[in-house]
């Protein structure tokens, strides 16, 4: 059984899909056998970044010399668009450091293809969220990881606070509402949550939060970052409290094994609802499983509508969540966590989540659910900066631009014009 999610004419404005209720055999229950298009798409459309966070789901910083070009980009969104996909959630490494970005945010506009982009915020000057708010149906998501450039800046870099506030300042005197303020969750900012909620409220945003995966770079700093089983009855507590006041894109449904559903899917949307289609043109079941094992083709190679219909890779993910959890009675609203924290943590997929909050179920606990830990995948990319290539510390470096004329120019350094004498 499969469901459209319908398109939308270009001249009309779209229309928000509304959060369903969680329920046992009906909804979810048909959401994991896959729509004919996905609700929500992720498009990395860079490595490159001029950050080097170390929780990076996607190990970003320089530049893929395959990245798909403006053509191949633009041509992707027309084929996003006749397929019926709702809306683009585009990320990177720091999509706005590609001179065609705003172009491309252009092209999807025109076709009636909604987008959300996340930034560090670096490019956002009063101009551009000028340009940004003249856009309907255009999104914007600034990231910030600490209520304070202490926490903030110890996890994203020096001075990436003060630049994530800048462009928050200068959406909001631009007359943006209701801007997307993204933060990880750390063991670092639970204490802050409440700091958060009052920064969005200054600034006339939202405040959205995500989980910490062990994917990317954060393979690696995950089990220093991750939440501690307090601090997750914390914020459990905290989102109850919050109501939909606060988004969280269904990253905590591993939280509802503590007793009430928090709002959303609950549900592992991965290969079903969402996927993500990287700066090469692979697609992956969702953000946070960049890895062959979740690979399901390249769009250059065989198009994106045949991959969503016919991948093997996501018809296996669209079978009835199982294993040793379906006897838990938590199952129905946490169906057994999330599918990348577990493969990037040696688990089965079958079994439970690595931050199960029943102690009775969790793979490490008193009682728990006997399952086999093997050895942590490796994340098989790695586009951080640092390699032996002296130029490769700069994000544009391996990439050649497809034509000449653009500026290109990063915080603190001088901005240079290709195809041209001209340098200031």
């Amino acid at each position: 059984m499969t469901l459209t999610a319908g398109h939308r004419p270009s001249s009309s404005t779209p229309t928000p899909t509304p959060t369903p209720t969680p329920t046992t055999g009906g909804l979810v229950d048909v959401l994991q056998e896959g729509l004919v298009a996905p609700i929500c798409l992720t498009w990395e459309l860079t490595y490159g970044c001029n950050l080097a966070c170390v929780h990076c789901l996607s190990s970003s910083g320089r530049r893929d010399p395959r990245e798909l070009d403006t053509a191949q980009c633009t041509a992707l969104i027309d084929e996003f668009a006749a397929m019926g996909v709702f809306y683009l959630n585009v990320g990177g490494g720091e999509p706005t450091i590609r001179p065609d970005f705003w172009r491309i945010v252009d092209h999807a506009l025109d076709r009636g293809v909604g987008m959300k982009f996340s930034t560090n915020g670096s490019r956002i000057d009063a101009t551009r969220a000028r340009w940004i708010v003249a856009r309907p149906y255009l999104d914007v998501q600034v990231s910030l990881d600490g209520a304070t450039a202490a926490v903030n800046d110890a996890v994203r870099g020096q001075g990436s606070y003060a630049t994530a506030i800048r462009a928050l300042e200068n959406l909001a005197e631009a007359g943006a509402r209701d801007v997307k303020i993204s933060v990880v969750c750390t063991r670092d900012n639970i204490g802050q949550l409440d700091d958060f909620a009052l920064i969005a409220q200054r600034y006339s945003a939202m405040l959205r939060l995500t989980r910490l995966r062990p994917s990317g770079r954060g393979a690696t700093s995950w089990h220093a970052l991750h939440p501690r089983p307090e601090q997750q009855r914390e914020l459990y507590d905290w989102l109850l409290r919050a109501g939909d006041r606060v988004l969280t894109g269904d990253s905590f449904f591993h939280l509802s094994g503590f007793g009430q559903p928090l709002p959303g899917l609950n549900l592992c949307g991965a290969g079903r609802v969402v996927c993500l289609v990287d700066p090469v043109g692979d697609v992956y079941a969702c953000p946070f499983a960049i890895h062959e094992h979740f690979l399901a083709g390249n769009v250059v190679a065989a198009g994106f509508a045949a991959i969503w219909r016919d991948s093997p890779t996501f018809t296996a993910l669209r079978v009835a969540d199982g294993g040793t959890c379906t006897a838990c009675p938590s199952f129905s609203t946490c169906r057994g966590g999330c599918r990348a924290a577990k493969f990037f943590t040696g688990l089965p997929e079958d079994g439970p989540d690595p931050e199960c909050v029943r102690a009775d179920r969790t793979p490490t606990g008193a009682g728990a659910v006997p399952v086999a830990i093997g050895p942590r995948p490796v994340p098989d990319k790695d586009h951080s900066r640092g390699s032996a290539r002296a130029c490769a510390d700069h994000p544009l470096a391996g990439w050649t631009p497809p034509t000449a004329g653009f500026e290109v120019a990063f915080p603190g350094a001088a901005a240079t014009t290709t195809g041209g004498a001209s340098r200031r």
